[in-house]
Order: structure tokens, then C-alpha cells, then sequence
């Protein structure tokens, strides 16, 4: 990515910090361009995490656990309170792993990512993944892509949910964000000439309007499709831990931040390649 842009995007998110009154821990892209398969206009999904000092999670009353702003030039933030996360990771929640293993990071505090890292090994329930992926596949392609005209673009969006569900029923484990990495479990020659043939066109910013379906795209989806809604039930079913293991990471967490300064912090962030 554009280090101009990799900057401008950093210098947003201190200016959140400031106007917000939190700590971002950890700011990753979420969208298309994490996933390898942005068009030149595509807009820039940053997705962050963040604390507040300990002294605002002691209330009675809840408060309001995500920070959002309108789009603006392409640029789309938003993001979710440390709290928040970490109910999250009990639910095994997909979107959240999925910033666990973004390609493209524009901050992360090595302290809180490790804390993370090590509590999603435990976390991560295959069923509910694969329920997810699978629901966004089936969803996206009976709304786009069983006429025999289509809209080409939409493959991408049926895609890389059906391969996340092969990664996770092979894998017992997070599939990764980027759509190259996921595309190595494609072993027929012809089907993966055709979804690279797709992949070179979107990435080269040629508009993929409505064209005829790809045939052999439409059989590897529906097959996929078919196999999952049988078997996902089968899966093994994971034992959820105590959530005494979240609630010792989010105070670790907590602790961590109050022995530092808010510029320490911003130093001991690491910065993504972008």
C-alpha cells in the first residue's frame, strides 16, 4: 500500500485517540484490499480496537462501546472497545479473527496483540465459522449469480466465504484474510485458471460489469455450497473455555495500559509494512 496513504491513515487515528479520549491498541484494513482483490476506487476499511482508562469500565449503567464516522473520501473508520472484542472472541466472532490476521496493519501494541492471539487459539469455534462463511456465500449467490447474465464482481463475494469454509473444515483454525492465500486449496487446473483470469481483471481495475456466468465457477459453488449445509453439523464441537480466561486477559490488558503514558504507548506500537 502507499506509504502516503499508510500516513495519513496513522495520523487520522492519533487524532481519534485525542478526540475520544482512548487508546488505539490495534488498527488493521478490513476490506477488499486486505483481501487482495481491491479495484482502484475501492475505499479503505480501517478497523480498530481500542481502550478507555480503567476508571470507564466502572459504571452501572452501559456506555457506548464502538467509535464510528461517516465515510469520507473512501476512507471508512470504525471501530470497537476493548471490552467489546473480547465478548466478542467468546462468541468466536468471525470479523474478529479476521483483524487478528490482516495482511495490512497500521497499528498494533505487541502486548495486547500477543493477549489476543493466544486467547483466540482458544476461542475459535469452527462451527460458528463455517455457519458464518456459509451464510454469506449462499446469501450473496442466489442474489447475484444464478441468472445467466451476472454481475461478474459478485464471484469474489461468494468465493473467498465458500474457500474460508474449506480452510476451516481442513484447518481447525482462522482462515486467512488474503484471497491468494485461501486459493491454494483449489487443485483443479481449469477452475483455478478461470478464478485467476477473474482475480487479474479486478486487480488490473478492468470494470467487471454483467457477463455470461462461468460455468465452472457456478458447479465448484453449488457443489461447495451442497457439502457444507450437510456437514458443518458433523464438525467437532469444540468445548467453549471458562470465560475466567477473557476476563484475566482483559484485566492483564487493563494493567498493562495504566503503568504506561499515553506517548509511551504510541512508541511501543508497531507499525504494519502497510
Amino acid at each position: 500500500m502507499d506509504e502516503q496513504i499508510v500516513e495519513f491513515v496513522r495520523s487520522r487515528l492519533l487524532q481519534i485517540e485525542d478526540e475520544h479520549k482512548v487508546k488505539i491498541l490495534y488498527a488493521v484494513e478490513s476490506g477488499s484490499r486486505a483481501w487482495g482483490f481491491e479495484s482502484r476506487d475501492s475505499d479503505y476499511d480501517i478497523r480498530f480496537i481500542y481502550a478507555h482508562k480503567k476508571e470507564w469500565y466502572l459504571n452501572i449503567l452501559p456506555k457506548r462501546d464502538v467509535i464510528e464516522y461517516p465515510i469520507v473520501d473512501d476512507f471508512d473508520y470504525s471501530g470497537w472497545d476493548l471490552r467489546k472484542a473480547l465478548f466478542l472472541m467468546n462468541k468466536s466472532n468471525p470479523v474478529l479473527f479476521e483483524w487478528l490476521r490482516s495482511p495490512i496493519v497500521y497499528f498494533r501494541d505487541d502486548f495486547f496483540y500477543d493477549t489476543m492471539t493466544r486467547l483466540s487459539k482458544k476461542y475459535f469455534y469452527p462451527v460458528s465459522s463455517v455457519y458464518h462463511y456459509l451464510h454469506m456465500a449462499d446469501g450473496n449467490y442466489r442474489h447475484y449469480l444464478q441468472e445467466d447474465f451476472v454481475k461478474i464482481k459478485k464471484y469474489f463475494y461468494v468465493l473467498r466465504p465458500v474457500l474460508a469454509c474449506m480452510w476451516i473444515e481442513y484447518f481447525k483454525e482462522p482462515p486467512p484474510m488474503e484471497f491468494e492465500k485461501l486459493l491454494v486449496q483449489i487443485t483443479a487446473n481449469d477452475l483455478l485458471t478461470a478464478i485467476n483470469e477473474l482475480l487479474a481483471k479486478k486487480k488490473s481495475g478492468i470494470e467487471l460489469g454483467t457477463e455470461p456466468k462461468i460455468e465452472i465457477i457456478n458447479l465448484f459453488i453449488e457443489d461447495r455450497l451442497r457439502h457444507f449445509e450437510t456437514s458443518v453439523n458433523s464438525f467437532d464441537p469444540k468445548k467453549k473455555p471458562n470465560q475466567n480466561l477473557l476476563e484475566e486477559g482483559f484485566i492483564d490488558i487493563l494493567r498493562y495500559l495504566e503503568n504506561l503514558d499515553i506517548g509511551l504507548v504510541r512508541q511501543l506500537r508497531t507499525f504494519g509494512s502497510g
